[in-house]
């Protein structure tokens, strides 16, 4: 569920976020509600139960609770809601306020992702955040007072000068918070950012790999004597706290993307699948649904061979692995069989591995193989 407001689009974002100083909220949230409502009724959804929402941005904390309660209410309406779905919100410490909070708690919402950073204002002020160090920690402290008990800090390292010590000292002050969940990002300059425009024309001093390496398994080190399993490449939570919205990407589960730039996915009768983006523009989006068109912008439809690989690749992103049995259910061919070469390859060369776990069977990265994950993950998507 895609809102794409924010007060200020910072220079790395790649997100279909646009600066709006009234965003139309009662629109927006009105053609969000239109969406699901012909979703509901589409042969591919009609019927079938929700395990997880997110709301993400965008800035969705900047929009009042009312506009997260009618869309909820359409979803339970619309389909299967399970009892225990899980129920994100993205909130920007620099948009946040304690009503807001108990409104989205009240409205049905039971996880808050905060988008923190940072903790040094030197660092904040480089990625262009609008908040502050203190009040990133009065945003968590009021998720809490409103209520919330599974709240995700997110985190970025290896920035321009950065040093070690001084990622260490954001990180240990996001643990000294004992949130539920933390998601610490390597940050990337993208294409079609400022910053990708700003480093071609100055080459900002990012660590090489060696040190890039450094920052990614000292992270890791460190949040497992702090008790958070690293249960995905960027993302640790505590006991009984991943983030199942994100796990089905990862387990390439179906999901409907909802809103302005959102993205969807389900599997097609030919054991392929469809992909699909819907329009970026919030305007153009909001008057295409209230006038009753597709939202839908660009559509792919998967075959069979490159699902496959897509299914792999997002699967290998996850510490666990890819579920063998699950694949094999889906595709009905074993992986071994699919990709015999790049299997003999990685696993001959010790990058990836074998195990069992509870009677099922999976693949996974080895230690030597997160070094070089993109390389090893993409692979499967080119064979």
């Amino acid at each position: 569920m895609h809102t794409p407001f924010c007060i200020h689009k910072c220079h790395y974002c790649d997100f279909n976020s646009h600066v709006f100083k009234a965003p139309p909220w009662q629109k927006y949230g009105d053609a969000l509600v239109k969406e699901i409502l012909a979703y509901a009724k589409a042969p591919q959804f009609a019927g079938r139960s929700v395990s997880s929402i997110f709301f993400g941005g965008g800035t969705p904390s900047l929009a009042p609770a009312s506009m997260f309660a009618d869309v909820l209410q359409a979803i339970g309406d619309s389909f299967v809601l399970e009892s225990d779905a899980e129920v994100s919100i993205e909130a920007n410490p620099g948009a946040s306020d304690a009503c807001r909070f108990e409104g989205y708690r009240r409205a049905g919402i039971n996880r808050i992702s905060i988008g923190v950073q940072s903790f040094d204002a030197k660092e904040l002020k480089f990625l262009e955040r609008i908040h502050s160090g203190d009040e990133a920690i009065k945003a968590f402290a009021m998720a809490k007072d409103a209520g919330f008990d599974n709240i995700n800090l997110d985190l970025m390292y290896a920035l321009p000068h950065q040093s070690l010590a001084q990622w260490f000292t954001s990180l240990q002050q996001a643990i000294a918070l004992q949130p539920q969940h933390l998601s610490c990002y390597q940050l990337t300059v993208e294409p079609n950012t400022q910053l990708f425009v700003t480093h071609k024309k100055k080459q900002l001093a990012f660590p090489d790999e060696t040190l890039a390496l450094e920052f990614f398994w000292q992270t890791r080190k460190q949040l497992a004597e702090a008790g958070f399993a690293a249960y995905e490449i960027s993302n640790f939570a505590q006991l009984g706290k991943h983030c199942q919205h994100n796990v089905g990407y990862w387990q390439y589960d179906d999901y409907i993307g909802i809103g302005a730039g959102a993205a969807g996915k389900w599997d097609d009768d030919q054991q392929g699948a469809v992909r699909y983006t819907n329009i970026r523009s919030p305007q153009t989006y909001m008057n295409a649904v209230h006038q009753g068109d597709s939202a839908i912008n660009f559509r792919e439809d998967l075959a069979y061979a490159e699902a496959m690989g897509e299914a792999v690749w997002l699967g290998l992103r996850q510490s666990e692995g890819l579920n063998l049995q699950r694949f094999a259910m889906r595709f009905g061919q074993a992986v071994e069989i699919v990709y015999p070469v790049l299997l003999r390859q990685w696993l001959g060369q010790g990058l990836m591995e074998t195990y069992e776990k509870v009677g099922q069977s999976y693949l996974r990265l080895s230690d030597k193989g997160l070094n070089i994950a993109d390389d090893i993950t993409a692979s499967f998507l080119h064979a």
